[in-house]
């Protein structure tokens, strides 16, 4: 590998590149080479555990890139790649790969074929569709990338997930909208539709100086699922969720910063009017917002969300436009917004 020039991919949801940047800018080990809209590149560096720390990335990658590793040379210099697989292998627990797949155009190749074969061989490892190792060939404009995922798992993947729910909020895109709510300088924090409790939790791993943490939710179901996520993220003590209804005006006391990730499209009943809805989520916040405190929601229908603030006592201070993938491969734009009082 003396002559390979290794490099560090970190991959996020399209438009969370600033919060990523800000996230990694606390850190003097890391070295921006390149900057794009859903991924950035860094000079290696050898702590794989402070890369594993990031909040805001989805995914990590060690990569070598230029013109030549296209997949024949990969073939004809299958060390190189052999190099990668034992850098990741030996900085990850003993076990914790046993499956691999190779993404790269031609995946029926001989090449490629000679590489699955070549892993098959020296490291013992299975090839899977589902894997622990993701290995990539891809070409991006004229320049070739190999790159192997650092982590058997995408760096957004909390451990503190007893269990996926349906519509449960992207744990990065939770640690985004709470890193622009100041929380530096809160200490009461209120989550209204608190679901799975992933902006809670988010907010009580990251911000010690947070002294109060409550959510509330009209779902049973989810205020199970919950309190299960904050036990497992060993955050019971410190946040509280309740079972309250909006619309009957639940009286907690006043907050330095109240988020939620709104409800929309079906996640909703059919019977419910997201007009009313977000009327009653900001007349809720007005009443229970500290006078210098902020509100900052997530939602896909920020166009309607957008009217309910102009007749309101609110102004938006920031806003935050994200393309997330949904399960169909599309792109679903949505938005964080962060508001005040007039």
């Amino acid at each position: 590998m003396n002559e390979e020039k290794l490099e560090l991919k970190l991959s996020f949801i399209p438009g969370l590149q600033g919060v990523v940047l800000d996230e990694i800018n606390k850190y003097s080990k890391f070295s921006v080479i390149e900057k794009n809209n859903d991924s950035i590149y860094l000079d290696f560096i050898d702590d794989f555990n402070l890369v594993r720390s990031l909040r805001s990335v989805a995914r990590a990658y060690i990569v070598i890139r230029g013109s030549k590793y296209n997949p024949m040379y990969v073939s004809n210099h299958k060390s190189l790649l052999g190099s990668l697989l034992e850098m990741v292998m030996s900085r990850n627990e003993p076990g914790a790969f046993r499956t691999f797949k190779i993404t790269c155009a031609g995946s029926d190749s001989v090449e490629v074929n000679e590489i699955n074969s070549y892993i098959e061989d020296t490291f013992k490892l299975s090839k899977k569709d589902e894997s622990d190792i993701k290995i990539h060939i891809i070409k991006i404009d004229e320049i070739w990338e190999v790159g192997i995922q650092i982590t058997p798992r995408p760096l957004s993947f909390r451990a503190y997930k007893v269990r996926n729910m349906s519509g449960a909020m992207d744990p990065t895109i939770a640690y985004s909208l709470n890193s622009m709510c100041n929380l530096e300088q809160a200490k009461t924090y209120l989550n209204v539709f608190s679901g799975s409790a992933t902006l809670l939790i988010e907010a009580g791993l990251s911000y010690s100086n947070l002294d109060t943490l409550i959510g509330f939710d009209i779902n049973k179901e989810h205020l199970s699922l919950s309190i299960q996520n904050i036990k497992s993220a060993e955050l019971i003590k410190k946040i509280t969720v309740k079972e309250a209804n909006i619309f009957n005006n639940p009286d907690f006391g006043k907050f330095d910063v109240i988020v939620s990730d709104l409800p929309f499209g079906m996640v909703i009943s059919k019977n419910e009017d997201l007009d009313k809805l977000y009327k009653t989520f900001i007349d809720y916040a007005e009443q229970h917002l500290n006078p210098n405190g902020v509100v900052a929601v997530y939602t896909s229908e920020f166009k309607i969300f957008e009217k309910v603030i102009e007749s309101s006592n609110f102004i938006i201070i920031q806003s935050l436009g994200i393309n997330l993938i949904t399960s169909e491969n599309q792109y679903l734009p949505t938005k964080i917004l962060v508001l005040k009082l007039k």
